[in-house]
């Protein structure tokens, strides 16, 4: 029997490889599509001898070709952390929007279902506590991270109105942080950067006095809900993420105790529209899907240190991605 075939954008990025991952396994036919600006073709290496794999290196902000049939697309392209998107704001833009349109005219074309990768940053610095798919977010559109805020409330208007308009199957799922192996060290975010910093004994710097909070969901977690939602008959956005908050002080001396560095925390200045508070509310997801997390942070961040530490020495001191 022929198997079913999913497109998988941003495939060779963090999420993209272990959603590419889990297909594979369930037993489809994965074609990946990545334009390797911020992913890195390491990360699927081992998927490239599979029969049921296949890598197309292309931009799906531009015209988007797949031969035959397909079932779903999973839309995960775009830089996801504020390191990338201030350095390649138009690329952001495009993705989110001229890429979201493409593949939303695939998806038309194929009668395939489309799930996207909106995320929590939708919702700004909230003023509400914790976040919940009603509020409606307090975003700076025309602030330094208004290029991603923006270009994914505009991927989540325009996946609605393919919806109701052509009747195209959509699912929109707002993750929040998420963690875990291949993950870049140097991306920006708060637990790599962390981590990395202990691996080169380098003090660990936190921006602000540390009080402000994050949630943090381990990978395996959230591709669970990706799969949940997919096959689930919702086309509204729903939160997949981990409601245990934690303040990044706090973070930041887990990080410290769990890798044995004797350096310290130090503070920088904060970054301008840094939200204050990042915690989502999963009643829908618990209630539609049936999801909420398994894995406790403290076992998480022992699995994704054991991977930052078997990477190769020149990984550890790269100070920045080269883009494409």
């Amino acid at each position: 029997m022929t198997k079913e075939k999913v497109l998988i954008t941003g495939a060779a990025g963090f999420l993209g490889s272990h959603l590419c991952d889990r297909f594979v396994k369930d037993g489809y036919h994965v074609i990946g599509m990545d334009n390797l600006i911020t992913g890195d073709l390491r990360n699927i290496q081992h998927l490239m001898k599979l029969e049921d794999f296949e890598f197309y290196h292309h931009d799906v902000s531009k015209y988007v070709f797949v031969p035959g049939e397909l079932k779903y697309i999973l839309h995960f392209a775009s830089p996801a952390s504020p390191i990338d998107y201030l350095k390649i704001p138009i690329q952001t833009l495009k993705v989110s929007s001229l890429g979201t349109h493409n593949l939303l005219g695939l998806a038309r074309v194929k009668k395939a279902r489309i799930l996207v990768a909106s995320t929590s940053e939708v919702y700004g610095d909230p003023l509400v506590h914790p976040q919940t798919e009603s509020y409606w977010g307090n975003v700076n559109p025309v602030g330094p991270r208004g290029v991603y805020d923006e270009a994914k409330r505009f991927m989540e208007a325009i996946t609605m109105a393919y919806h109701t308009y052509h009747q195209v199957e959509t699912r929109i799922i707002r993750i929040f942080n998420t963690y875990g192996p291949r993950m870049r060290l140097n991306d920006g975010r708060v637990l790599p950067a962390f981590i990395g910093q202990a691996l080169r004994g380098e003090d660990l710097t936190m921006f602000g006095d540390g009080s402000q909070t994050r949630s943090f969901c381990y990978v395996d977690d959230l591709v669970e809900g990706i799969c949940r939602l997919l096959k689930s008959d919702y086309a509204e956005p729903v939160n997949i993420g981990n409601p245990s908050e934690i303040t990044i002080k706090e973070f930041g001396e887990e990080i410290i105790k769990l890798t044995g560095t004797t350096q310290k925390l130090i503070s920088k200045p904060l970054p301008q529209d840094d939200p204050k508070q990042r915690k989502p509310d999963i009643t829908l997801a618990k209630k539609l899907l049936g999801w909420e997390p398994k894995m406790s942070r403290a076992e998480g961040l022992k699995i994704t240190y054991a991977y930052f530490k078997s990477l190769p020495q020149e990984e550890l001191f790269k100070k920045e991605h080269r883009f494409a």
